[in-house]
């Protein structure tokens, strides 16, 4: 067990970056005897009984949508950096510290894998670097045979880097100026029935001109939407959507947590470089300039017939 531990500690120092991290190399890393050198981890789910019903050892409970809140009459736009901050360093993010995120609900339409996606942007947008989705959340970790516990867990206050990452979201001005670039993809990560206008949900129907669907859930496997399938299973279907890492990409969904997925994917998975979130989303795009931002409705899935 100590050359395991020893060798996990050795390859994650080596890759301090943004990623997937296996359940057994998380709970390897939770078990470590020196507690100054256990990562912190993150539940992220919307359900606090959830968190009561079980989590994984050490989780500190940080309710995604914490971190967003209604601004100029849109509701669920991400907080100001002053405000975001201070729930972080309450929710014990330090800037030296490797950080575990997770959820749990693992079919659909259940969506919690889009609250630990959420939750790693915020992180990276405020400049935090060493962060890992355990992959296949809560489910997995059971399915490994690993037990859950009910024991509350709170982190020491954090510490925030002193510079951020703002490069990785994108507002609206953004969104427009991509239209104009040969290289540009704008990605609508929500199901295809709100991508056409067939939904109940939005103030205005449709998706933004010029942008592709792509359904978050095709990177997930079909038993397991917090399990994440690899780059080598996923490429042709990216690629055939005309999704490839030469373009300047920037994702956007209803409220910005399915783009975040996509950007999670996109960058840190597959490795793309140019990748960027719309935060503002549709529920803002509907809502600008008095409601005159144009739309279209309808269309197909991106890559499939």
């Amino acid at each position: 067990m100590k050359s395991i531990l020893a060798f996990i500690l050795l390859t994650t120092a080596a890759q301090a970056d943004i990623g997937l991290i296996s359940c057994a190399e998380a709970k390897a890393l939770i078990e470590n005897p020196d507690a100054s050198k256990r990562p912190i981890v993150l539940d992220t789910r919307g359900g606090y009984k959830d968190y009561f019903r079980g989590h994984l050892p050490t989780a500190h409970h940080l309710e995604f949508d914490t971190l967003r809140g209604t601004d100029n009459a849109v509701p669920v736009q991400y907080l100001p950096d002053d405000l975001t901050k201070a729930l972080l360093v309450r929710a014990g993010i330090d800037k030296d510290r490797l950080h575990l995120v997770y959820a749990t609900g693992d079919v659909l339409p259940n969506d919690e894998i889009l609250s630990s996606t959420m939750v790693v942007h915020v992180l990276e947008k405020l400049g935090v670097k060493d962060v890992k989705i355990v992959d296949g959340g809560l489910a997995e970790w059971q399915k490994q045979g690993f037990a859950p516990t009910q024991d509350y867990f709170g982190n020491p206050p954090g510490r925030l880097p002193e510079k951020g990452n703002p490069g990785v979201a994108a507002n609206i001005d953004d969104v427009q100026a991509l239209a104009g670039e040969s290289d540009g993809l704008l990605i609508d990560a929500r199901p295809l029935n709100e991508f056409r206008g067939e939904d109940d949900v939005w103030l205005r129907k449709g998706h933004i001109p010029g942008a592709i669907s792509f359904h978050w859930a095709r990177l997930m496997e079909a038993d397991n939407t917090h399990k994440f399938k690899p780059y080598s299973e996923t490429k042709a279907d990216l690629e055939a959507a005309g999704i490839t890492p030469d373009k300047n990409i920037i994702a956007y969904c209803g409220t910005s947590r399915e783009g975040s997925l996509l950007l999670f994917y996109l960058k840190h998975v597959a490795g793309y470089p140019n990748v960027r979130l719309y935060e503002g989303a549709w529920k803002e795009y509907v809502w600008l300039k008095g409601k005159s931002l144009p739309a279209e409705t309808g269309g197909d899935p991106a890559g499939l017939k």
